[in-house]
């Protein structure tokens, strides 16, 4: 009588996803689920303990994957041995024509003059986008943010463009990471709620390096909160923009017309840096109407040499954010860190009104600094040497511009709509530049109440430091 010897199974863990079939069939007990973590796929595969196994090859039938379990066999004796290889160093670099003609640049065109316009500032930022090359947006509505995505809505189909309502902000944000990688100019108007649930999109396109813009019009809150203006969205933006290393440029208008400058710049810095911008206005901001001027050129958007976009040129283009590889991770962080490191250096923006002498600084973004404004100039008829110091930028904070400025600073008023997250950029700005800060008197309101001019006023006035 002859005994052949059953082949015992053989795991390949590259293969194993995890899903636990063959410890279903196995009668003898001999697999059990895994415990640890393939660095090559991320995924757990199973554990094999063969001492009671009899080779009846339930599991391997059971197995799903090619090659997942296979049988026992000699080295280089059976049909399944192998070494996993790279398939470009086993068949050599695929033999694909690369036709990339390097992109197309962005062109200007002359903008007809025209008077100057009176515009809501969603409404501004609405049109920047256009004037930007913007067709392409993405959103779900949300107040007090909506008058733009309904202004986009009823003009981007006239113009060869695209409003999608999406079925959440989710959505949105995913929506915009397919227009982005495609080289597209695309945008969103959100507000706090609404910005929340697109994080983890945005954290995706920061590390796919995508472009995109996102129009915050700050609500009240936590939660759902109000409709009345705040500033709670700071640390959001600057500290808190998804999982991971991520950054983007914070920009804060403090006007109507600054809301369509700005969104202008939002589109030309987010595709310079392939990185979302993050425009932060507030509820009265958003809502308020203000003389709006046209600037002399509209953007033609041209397409990036990165761009996917499924046509011949860009075949061979690649766009993802994910690294199995922890040291392949690494390095691609340490580029990611590299960018930010650029942009702090070259695109800190502030606005400072009378500070060349100041030896009261008041510090505010958005509509409170239209009342600081008013403020300093009724602290200077008594006398007093106050100046207002505006962060357009809010990442990175323009600590290089604010250096200069410190010298004759005996004390610093912040002004803001949140408990404090203006300050503790200015403060974290300050420590990382080594700048110890003059006495800061804090005027904060929340809920959608804003400091109005007389308190800060009576800050600026007060020999006294401390909160208010």
């Amino acid at each position: 009588m002859i005994t052949t010897v059953r082949p015992k199974p053989f795991l390949q863990p590259e293969y194993c996803k995890g899903c636990l079939r063959c410890i279903d069939a196995c009668p003898k007990d001999c697999i059990t689920p895994g415990t640890a973590i393939n660095p090559a796929t991320g995924l757990v595969p199973v554990e094999l303990h063969l001492d009671a196994c009899n080779g009846c090859a339930l599991c391997m039938q059971a197995c799903p994957e090619p090659y997942g379990l296979r049988p026992e066999t000699e080295p280089a004796t059976g049909p399944f041995d192998f070494e996993l290889e790279d398939p470009a160093q086993l068949f050599g670099r695929r033999e694909t024509p690369d036709t990339s003609q390097g992109g197309r640049p962005d062109e200007d065109v002359p903008l007809p003059a025209c008077e100057p316009m009176v515009l809501k500032g969603a409404y501004a930022s609405a049109v920047g986008a256009l004037l930007a090359g913007c067709r392409h947006v993405f959103g779900y509505p949300i107040t007090p943010s909506t008058e733009g995505s309904e202004l986009m809505a009823k003009i981007l189909p006239k113009v060869g463009g695209h409003f999608v309502q999406a079925a959440s902000e989710t959505a949105a944000v995913n929506m915009m990471y397919g227009a982005g990688g495609a080289g597209v100019p695309c945008m969103t108007f959100t507000s706090g709620p609404g910005f929340s649930l697109m994080l983890e999109g945005i954290s995706y396109m920061i590390g796919a390096e995508v472009p995109g813009v996102f129009v915050n019009i700050m609500r009240g809150g936590p939660g759902l909160g109000n409709l009345g203006p705040e500033q709670a969205d700071i640390k959001l933006a600057c500290r808190g923009l998804g999982h991971g290393n991520t950054h983007a440029i914070v920009l804060a208008p403090g006007t109507p017309e600054e809301m369509l400058h700005l969104t202008m710049l939002a589109f030309e810095l987010s595709f310079r840096y392939r990185n979302p911008v993050v425009i932060l206005g507030d509820g009265y901001l958003g809502q308020m109407t203000g003389v709006v001027r046209l600037p002399a050129t509209l953007t033609k958007p041209g397409r990036p040499a990165w761009a996917v976009c499924g046509d011949r040129e860009h075949h061979l283009n690649l766009i993802c954010s994910i690294h199995l590889a922890e040291e392949d991770l690494e390095a691609h962080n340490r580029k990611l860190n590299a960018k930010y490191a650029l942009i702090s250096a070259e695109e800190q923006r502030s606005d400072a009104h009378r500070c060349d002498d100041a030896g009261v600084l008041v510090l505010a973004c958005n509509t409170p600094a239209r009342m600081a404004k008013g403020a300093v100039e009724a602290a200077r008829e008594r006398g007093v040497r106050a100046g207002l110091f505006r962060p357009v930028t809010l990442w990175p904070f323009p600590i290089d511009t604010l250096r200069a400025v410190l010298p004759s600073v005996s004390r610093l008023v912040i002004v803001e709509g949140s408990p404090g997250q203006l300050e503790d950029e200015l403060r974290l700005a300050l420590s990382h530049a080594g700048i110890a800060p003059p006495p800061i008197t804090a005027v904060r309101h929340y809920g959608g109440v804003l400091p109005s001019q007389d308190e800060i006023l009576g800050a600026i006035l007060s020999t006294r430091g401390g909160r208010s």
